[in-house]
């Protein structure tokens, strides 16, 4: 392993490469992407790959267009101003199947650059907060440049690396990104309540990060014997643990384990990961596995959506023509609750978003992208209930989803059912 002065001098060795990994969210490389940039010049059309990342995304800007191509795998909210579908694109795919786009070479990562922990006694780093898909990364890239950093918590699970694989390396000493969420609205909140509602003590979660995760999650203190088996998890999570609603205890596969692919949180939640052998982070090829996810009891899949239309198609990844994130892991999950042995998947949406457009909507707006689809949609919740599609003829969810949108849109909708579906 070289160990460079300057993030500047270690990410010269990404020239002749044709794509480089970029390890994503909390776990960002952020002083090598600033070096990265900062020696454009010497890059032409070389292609970063990357799921969402957290700090600046100056590679995506428009003056660096012959320097760097963008393809996204998850779009997040740095780079959705700048998706303009040449030089900054998107990659449609399951997180759970990226690690075999990247193996199989349908996207060319010959290089990765990743954020480790210092080395232990044996030479392990940790990629700490985030494993999700760069394991896959790392094995095949042909020059791996780290970032190492000892604010970075050493996570069990399968994200340890020997420093012989690292083939340059800068020393930094910088706070991760935190992620933090403000109080959750009145509607949010009662959003929350109704899915908590139909929690049975003895679950299993999966519940991602936002303002309505965080207040179903708030909901559940009072539960006992929660396990969480998820994508990904932040502070609300970690208040279930404190309390003890959350104690794996129930599981079949992992118990008392929290098992996830990545992290994303405050401080707080970083400090206790630490060297913690409760909590594990496993490549996402496993933990996203629809039979994987179905081998524990009573499974609980929270999700979200953009618009929901009145069959019961979902669409979590863009506004029209527009991407604002990805398919990401929300299928899967919703698969494997639905044939998790008394398991439930739910999407939990508010009735309206917050500049008051319907998320219940007849009919999806053009461009729009069915991330779920009407025969894998069991529950949905909003501000006004919850209600099960599951079996549900078409007019049958049509009714109940009405039932769901806010009063001053129920009339629209039973009015353009009629004039779109007739009856």
């Amino acid at each position: 392993m070289q160990v460079h002065e300057t993030p500047e001098e270690a990410v010269e060795a990404l020239q002749g490469c044709r794509g480089v990994f970029i390890h994503g969210g909390g776990a960002t490389p952020q002083a090598l992407v600033r070096g990265m940039v900062a020696q454009a010049e010497l890059f032409e059309g070389l292609e970063i790959l990357h799921l969402h990342t957290e700090g600046p995304a100056a590679y995506a800007k428009p003056q660096y267009a012959d320097n760097f191509r963008v393809m996204n795998l998850f779009v997040g909210h740095n780079v959705r101003s700048s998706v303009d579908y040449d030089h900054v694109d998107y990659v449609p795919v399951f997180l759970s199947e990226v690690p075999r786009l990247l193996r199989d070479g349908h996207r060319v990562a010959d290089a990765c650059l990743i954020h480790v922990s210092p080395p232990d006694q044996h030479g392990y780093c940790s990629l700490g907060v985030s494993v999700d898909v760069v394991l896959a990364a790392l094995e095949v890239a042909q020059v791996v440049i780290a970032q190492i950093n000892p604010q970075m918590p050493r996570v069990h699970g399968d994200g340890f690396i020997h420093v012989s694989r690292i083939h340059h390396a800068v020393h930094v000493d910088e706070p991760l990104p935190e992620a933090r969420f403000g109080g959750a609205s009145q509607e949010e909140l009662e959003v929350g309540r109704h899915v908590a509602n139909i929690v049975d003590d003895g679950s299993t979660l999966q519940a991602g990060i936002g303002a309505i995760p965080d207040a179903v999650l708030r909901a559940l203190t009072g539960h006992r014997h929660l396990g969480v088996h998820t994508e990904m998890w932040s502070d609300g999570m970690l208040d279930l643990l404190d309390c003890g609603a959350v104690d794996n205890s129930r599981k079949k596969i992992h118990p008392g384990k929290t098992i996830s692919a990545f992290l994303l949180g405050t401080r707080r939640l970083y400090d206790f990961v630490h060297d913690n052998p409760s909590v594990q982070n496993l490549d996402v090829t496993y933990v996203n596995r629809p039979d994987v996810i179905s081998r524990n009891p009573k499974v609980v899949a929270i999700n979200s959506a953009v618009a929901i239309d009145l069959t019961g198609q979902v669409c979590a990844d863009s506004v029209g023509h527009r991407m604002v994130s990805g398919v990401g892991g929300q299928m899967d999950f919703l698969r494997g609750a639905a044939i998790s042995p008394g398991g439930k998947p739910i999407i939990a949406v508010t009735s309206r978003s917050k500049k008051g457009f319907p998320k219940i909507v007849n009919t999806l707006s053009p461009g729009s992208g069915v991330v779920t689809t009407r025969a894998h949609v069991h529950w949905v919740a909003t501000e006004y209930g919850i209600v099960n599609l599951f079996g549900r003829s078409l007019r049958e969810r049509a009714r109940l989803l009405i039932s769901l949108a806010h009063p001053e849109d129920r009339e629209g909708l039973e009015k353009a059912w009629r004039e779109t579906h007739g009856g």
